[in-house]
């Protein structure tokens, strides 16, 4: 089986990874824009967790109508026997 020579493939310049910099922008600009992200963040996050609730809340009835059914199926059941 015949192998392949492998060449080495050069990148230009402009490819090579740079450094990354800060964001553009005075330091009170960028204070002002994470104070904003932060803000939005808490919104999310509020109206995550009350969605977690509501969630939770609907599990519970779910849970507990369940529970109602096989307790009376079985009230149906133990009256035939």
């Amino acid at each position: 089986m015949a192998q392949r020579t492998k060449e080495k493939v050069k990148r230009p310049a402009s490819r090579l990874k740079e450094p990354t910099t800060a964001a553009p922008g005075t330091a009170d600009q960028r204070i002002k824009a994470l104070e904003q992200e932060r803000d939005g963040l808490k919104g999310e996050l509020e109206a995550a967790n009350q969605r977690i609730a509501a969630l939770e809340e609907s599990r519970s009835l779910v849970a507990s109508r369940i529970d109602w059914v096989i307790e009376s199926l079985s009230g149906v059941v133990d009256r035939r026997e």
